[in-house]
């Protein structure tokens, strides 16, 4: 058995990491595809070193562009890629364009497709990564759940329920497997020296790109700031742009206390994330990462995917209103939230992927993809041929 997994931005890796491990411990081959969206070959390669994932048997390259240019590109460069390894199954991970890209061109092609972290749903279709989800699931035939409301989304859109898993969140493994290891960096206290801190971090085109929305979170992070010793704003790379062209990263250096960093490794991060009074952030996977630390977590969004995180972890869904913010912080300060890990995020998502697999899901995908056909309607043509 071969399984190709995808990996296409830096989220993508701490997914893959532990699904490659666990399927080469079965014996079976995994290799890895990078599409090469995220681009930074410095941080691609500390990620993977970092995580002992694999190097990539091929890295297609692709780099920036829009959505479609880049979608198209991931598929133009991935269908030789499939044709020449001939998986038996394609595994993508997450919600990015590669994922999407990739799982399309393998279903073309015939073979089956695996999503892991499947039925995770905003609804909010104004989100690049919302429509992407809702693609992926589509088209896969393995469909891998990391919370309930997965499931019951992907059911409630129609999907078989033989189709449908819920294992728990992989995200999880690599944590729980690497928390020591962060430990150990001692970023912490070399980055920060202080234990009474918050972290920052934003990179969605919605808050960003906006300037009056990116305006009012850089004076909310202003008039938060005097709460903490400091705030650590780890910069992505397009959000470093985007403060630059909206006049603002001056205002950010200007706030006491407000520290910018260049992008971490995941080891580094994960250090200072676990020992933060407080998170504020519009990234999923923290949501979740925060939640099993039980490090308070406030998501500067109007919605969230992973509802889990808020019904029994750490995460609040506040907005990004400047009043909202602030007044969500002092809150959090005076009654910082209990909660608590939930089921199946226990370091072993990996494993029951490999295990369902192995136990003939690929088989029973035939079977099924079979049976959908012979019950397939014959369409009735609700015209009259003249020549009749």
């Amino acid at each position: 058995m071969k399984v190709l997994h995808v990996a296409g931005a830096r989220p993508n890796f701490m997914k893959i990491a532990p699904l490659v491990a666990a399927f080469e411990a079965e014996g079976v081959a995994a290799p890895i595809c990078h599409t090469g969206q995220h681009y930074d070959e410095r941080m691609s390669r500390l990620f993977f070193e970092e995580l002992g994932i694999p190097r990539p048997s091929v890295n297609l390259g692709v780099g920036s562009g829009t959505h479609a240019a880049q979608t198209a590109a991931v598929m133009e460069r991935f269908e030789p890629v499939v044709l020449e390894k001939r998986p038996d199954l394609v595994l993508v991970v997450g919600d990015v364009n590669s994922t999407l890209a990739c799982a399309l061109v393998a279903v073309k092609l015939g073979v089956p497709v695996a999503h892991v972290e499947a039925g995770l749903r905003s609804f909010d279709r104004r989100m690049p990564e919302e429509i992407n989800r809702m693609a992926t699931d589509a088209v896969s035939d393995l469909l891998y759940c990391s919370e309930p409301s997965g499931r019951r989304n992907l059911l409630a859109e129609g999907a078989s329920p033989e189709r449908v898993q819920l294992v728990g969140n992989v995200m999880i493994d690599t944590l729980l497997r690497h928390r020591d290891r962060a430990a150990a960096t001692g970023a912490r206290g070399r980055l920060v020296g202080t234990d009474r801190y918050a972290v920052v971090t934003l990179h969605r085109p919605a808050n960003v790109d906006d300037r009056g929305i990116a305006e009012g979170l850089v004076e909310a992070l202003a008039e938060i700031a005097p709460h903490f010793d400091a705030l650590l704003f780890p910069l992505h790379p397009r959000t470093c742009a985007a403060l630059d062209r909206h006049g603002l990263t001056t205002r950010l250096r200007s706030i006491d206390g407000m520290r910018l960093l260049k992008p971490l490794g995941y080891l580094e991060f994960l250090d200072i994330m676990a020992g933060a009074a407080l998170v504020l952030t519009d990234s999923g996977g923290i949501q979740e990462e925060t939640t099993v630390l039980g490090v308070p977590c406030l998501t500067l969004r109007p919605n969230t995917e992973r509802p889990v995180t808020v019904d029994e972890g750490t995460n609040r869904v506040v907005g990004t209103a400047p009043a909202d913010v602030v007044a969500a912080v002092q809150e959090v300060l005076r009654d910082p939230p209990n909660g608590r890990v939930p089921d199946l995020w226990d370091g072993r998502a990996a494993q029951r992927i490999v295990e369902h697999v192995r136990s003939g899901a690929i088989d029973a995908i035939a079977q099924l993809r079979e049976g959908e056909r012979s019950r397939a309607p014959t369409p009735t043509p609700d015209w009259k041929d003249e020549r009749e």
